[in-house]
């Protein structure tokens, strides 16, 4: 195996200008036959995957960095960092490197020369240096300017900062600045700011290791605090030694460890709030100060984890009763500080970091943590919390179904991270949220896990609906006692609004755990009692927890729907509604949409039985009279399975578009004899085979005589029944003003009589004797014997239309001759 000297983490800087760790394998150098040159070549120590694959560009900046690490930009804003587990390693990589750029490898900077013009090329070649002025109080506008003219040449910029380097000219330029300060020379001050600032946008680390030692760095802020653009100085010393203050909660007995945590956090006051805020241009030459902060972070992580003796004093003060609350709040922000600090870490020892808190046990300390009456402190607990379950939510499922054999259900650490939910303060519910997505991760089966002897989704989700659910519905229990939302303020319909994004979670996530508890339980019905709500959002998410009930197209759901008939708050919202165009209209719409288009037929049964008065009329979109032609289809193949043979046959020649053929062809099947059709239903009573066509026409008058009496006794009906059309249960429907009549008077008109000039009244061209289309249609209704169409085809609704003609009026006319006889 390659030995550890190639050993590297891979780093690339993101847009936050934070680096994000690749991954860790081994480095490795050759020609590469598609980049057409030499190049450093990563692959992961996990499955041997190529990592990185990066030519060695002849005109890229490359930089060596604390002995470990090189740092070069592939393109605009994309930098790479290598960081090596050995300096001999960075030292071999680092002569290659080298000497593919014909480079002295003792240089820690390897620079472009594309922007320098042949002059100046000649000049710095020919000098073998950057020869300094005398660091003297007289010469420091002539050293600020040498500065800044150095800045846009990279070779200038390498050959100022060696000579800063070599020279010890950093201290010199400091023992400066105690001079003019005790003169109060400002002009001098000005020239230094100028001088240091420039020294920052050299991006060298061994100028910051100077600059950020423990004897330099005040006296360089202090050089930061004279801005020439300000009229008065910043006061940034006097904040670091006087405001802010340095609280050991826990004794640090390493110094080389408190010394690092004193630098870094000074160093990430130096970037945040000291120095400009940097150009584009000088953001990516800043890249090396992210990077001397990044790699201080990892360290002091590292050297915490490894102090025993620190994290257990940590977490014995945490959870000791004598521990006062200003300690423990300490400890709290402590230990949440700590945990940011480990995104720094590579997975591996990220891995090694939470499973030392959890020995450590971090879950029974944030239990104790979440159950005291401080919000803060709450509410770093709850930040920590999710820092474990994100990164690893088994181990949170593992405590707490371990916790759930010993514990009452009230004092689960699970349920007190949603009774926290529940009870936020806040107006916009932010803790809430956090909590809620905290949650989602716990439940979610995606990141759970399977082994030959347990199936961690079974027994969590098990231990979750019988310990837990009933915490988590509460509030909409408690709210949806009647038929009204019980409490409809703004941050109760926010937080239902939370919770019922959880449950539509579960029910497209968990199986029969979800079903089981909804069904048991009658929860759908409850929740569409917040389609009530006056605030939209929320009448919506319970809209949408139905909605996604029924894509499941589960017909245990399906029967729970009908038996509790739960299309009636649905309903009864689409139509307060009214013709408002709105999402609600959209949403209902789509439902409806969804049931006809995947021709669920319990489904659409029942709503065109139950609520088709109510819904008859919308003729703004085709949805509803789909699915009333879909339960047509569907009744009439139960009543006559012959039929629905016979027309997949027609479909099968639907492709012959002459009319007349078609028209022959159905002539044919109607007349032909139906001895033809063996075991299988008669279309028309057997007794009508005898009968010729002059017996035929003579029934139609006896046939409209009776729709005439059927019309009265219907318009009799619709005046006493609900728009629903069901009779038990009844359907309550309140409507505004007017609403009612106008839906029962506009159904009568178009379902109970043809109008003159529509294609299937008497005076419009037709076959001699044929009814209206919508009288034909209400026959087929009333003697549940007619066909509607034979092929549900969009384009061919002109065919369609004489099919149901045709295959309308025969079998209404042997069935009234039958009842005359």
């Amino acid at each position: 195996m390659t030995d550890t000297r190639r050993r590297v983490k891979v780093y690339t800087l993101n847009e936050d200008r934070q680096w994000d760790d690749r991954g860790t394998g081994h480095v490795s150098s050759g020609y590469v036959e598609r980049l057409k040159g030499m190049s450093l070549l990563v692959r992961a120590e996990s499955d041997g995957s190529l990592l990185l694959e990066s030519k060695i560009n002849p005109n890229t900046a490359y930089q060596k960095q604390q002995d470990t690490l090189i740092v070069w930009s592939e393109a605009e804003n994309y930098d790479l960092a290598l960081s090596f587990q050995e300096k001999a390693g960075c030292d071999e990589i680092w002569e290659k490197i080298c000497q593919v750029q014909g480079k002295d490898p003792s240089v820690d900077i390897t620079q472009d020369l594309v922007d320098e013009s042949e002059e100046e090329r000649f000049d710095d070649m020919s000098s073998p240096g950057l020869e300094l002025p005398s660091c003297e109080l007289s010469r420091l506008e002539e050293i600020a300017e040498l500065v800044a003219s150095s800045l846009p040449s990279p070779l200038r910029r390498e050959k100022l900062a060696l000579a800063l380097e070599n020279e010890g000219y950093i201290k010199k330029l400091l023992e400066i600045f105690h001079v003019c300060e005790d003169l109060e020379n400002t002009e001098g001050l000005h020239h230094l700011y100028e001088i240091i600032k420039g020294i920052f946008l050299l991006n060298r680390t061994a100028l910051f290791e100077v600059m950020f030692s423990e004897e330099c760095i005040m006296d360089v802020i202090g050089c930061l605090e004279y801005d020439p653009s300000l009229s008065q100085s910043r006061k940034h010393r006097e904040f670091l030694t006087k405001t802010a203050k340095f609280k050991e909660v826990i004794p640090i007995s390493d110094p080389e460890l408190k010394q690092k945590i004193h630098q870094t956090y000074r160093v990430q006051y130096i970037q945040d709030m000291v120095l400009p805020t940097p150009s584009v241009f000088e953001e990516n030459m800043l890249s090396t100060l992210h990077s001397f902060i990044f790699f201080n972070k990892v360290e002091i992580v590292g050297m915490l984890q490894e102090d025993e003796k620190f994290l257990t004093d940590l977490f014995a003060q945490l959870t000791d009763e004598a521990t006062d609350e200003e300690k423990r709040q300490e400890l709290v922000n402590f230990l949440k500080e700590f945990c940011a600090f480990s995104q720094t870490l590579q997975p591996q020892n990220r891995d090694a970091f939470f499973k030392t808190l959890s020995n450590m046990g971090i879950l029974p300390a944030l239990e104790v943590i979440l159950g005291m009456d401080d919000a803060q402190v709450r509410s770093a607990a709850t930040d920590i919390f999710s820092y474990l379950v994100e990164y690893n939510p088994s181990m949170v499922r593992e405590f707490v179904m371990q916790e759930a054999q010993q514990n009452d259900d009230d004092i689960l650490l699970i349920n007190l991270i949603i009774e926290h939910m529940i009870c936020d303060t806040d107006p916009e519910l932010g803790g809430a949220v956090q909590l809620m997505g905290l949650l989602r991760t716990l439940v979610d089966p995606e990141n759970m896990l399977a082994t030959a002897n347990k199936t961690e989704k079974t027994e969590f989700l098990g231990f979750f609906y019988k310990h837990c659910m009933h915490v988590l519905t509460a509030p909409l229990l408690a709210n949806t006692t009647e038929e009204k939302p019980s409490k409809d303020d703004f941050q109760t319909a926010q937080l239902l609004a939370l919770i019922l994004e959880l449950l539509t979670f579960c029910v497209e996530h968990h199986t029969y755990h979800i079903k089981n508890y909804i069904i048991n339980k009658d929860i759908l019905r409850r929740v569409l009692v917040l389609m009530a709500s006056k605030h939209a959002f929320l009448a919506l998410c319970a809209l949408r927890f139905k909605r996604k009930i029924i894509g499941l197209k589960d017909e245990f759901y399906n029967r729970y729907i009908m038996k509790s008939f739960l299309f009636e708050p649905v309903v009864k919202a689409f139509l307060n509604n009214g013709s408002r165009y709105n999402l609600m209209n959209s949403a209902i719409i789509e439902m409806f949409e969804f049931i006809r288009v995947e021709d669920i037929k319990s489904l659409t049964a029942h709503v065109i039985e139950n609520y088709w008065k109510a819904l008859e009329d919308v003729d703004y979109v085709q949805t509803f009279k789909g699915l009333k032609l879909r339960f047509e289809q569907q009744r009439e193949r139960q009543d006559n399975p012959k039929l629905d043979s016979m027309r997949s046959i027609l479909r099968n020649h639907r492709y012959r578009r002459d009319a007349r053929t078609l028209e022959d062809e159905e002539e044919m099947w109607f007349n032909s004899d139906e001895d033809d059709m063996e075991d299988g239903e008669a279309v028309v009573p057997p007794s009508d085979k005898t009968k010729n066509e002059d017996d035929i026409m003579d029934p139609i008058s006896k046939f409209m005589e009776r729709k005439k009496l059927k019309e009265s006794e219907e318009k009799e009906v619709l005046l006493k029944t609900n728009l629903s059309g069901r009779q038990s249960p009844s359907f309550k429907l309140s409507f505004s003003s007017g609403t009612k009549t106008n839906l029962t008077s506009q159904s009568s008109a178009s379902n109970l009589s043809g109008s003159p000039g529509s294609p299937g009244s008497p005076g419009s061209p037709g076959s001699p004797g044929s009814v209206s289309k919508s009288t034909s249609q209400m026959a087929a209704i009333t003697t549940k014997g007619g066909l509607v169409g034979l092929v549900d085809y969009p384009d061919d609704d002109e065919e369609d239309d004489e099919d149901e003609d045709k295959e309308e009026t025969l079998p209404l006319s042997k069935k009234a001759k039958l009842e005359s006889s």
